[in-house]
């Protein structure tokens, strides 16, 4: 005897979707959690108060990841995440300059996210790509 199933049809996106939601989601919620290591990566240059860029950057990192879990605003989702990793960039490039005086692995590490950017820009690019269009 046949069986139905009411699980929506799998696409190429949702995997990679629901593995850059989990991540997004994760570091937004450590954001909030342990906000004082984001905030000493604010560059210095932004106006106003760093906890605001983290706990800004928190929510944006958390909508995004649940925009990338749900199909109908993956799309959405996707273009928002290459969005936010553009915007998060200078923050990135602020830690390379703030480390830059740390001992070898900390330095390494900070230069590693530089590059890092690149691949999940990629990754945003083929989840919006694959996205469902509704």
């Amino acid at each position: 005897m046949p069986t139905t199933t009411t699980e929506p049809a799998r696409t190429a996106s949702q995997l990679p979707a629901y593995r850059t939601a989990a991540m997004l989601i994760g570091i937004g919620v450590g954001h909030f959690v342990a906000p004082k290591p984001f905030d000493t990566i604010v560059p210095a240059e932004l106006p106003g108060d760093p906890r605001f860029y983290t706990y800004a950057s928190g929510v944006a990192e958390v909508g995004i990841g649940t925009m990338l879990l749900v199909p109908r605003t993956r799309r959405a989702g996707a273009l928002a995440a290459i969005a936010l990793y553009l915007a998060v960039f200078p923050a990135n490039v602020n830690m390379v300059r703030l480390w830059w005086g740390k001992p070898l692995p900390m330095k390494l590490a900070a230069l590693a996210r530089l590059p890092l950017q690149l691949p999940m820009i990629a990754q945003a690019v083929a989840i919006r790509r694959n996205a469902p269009r509704y």
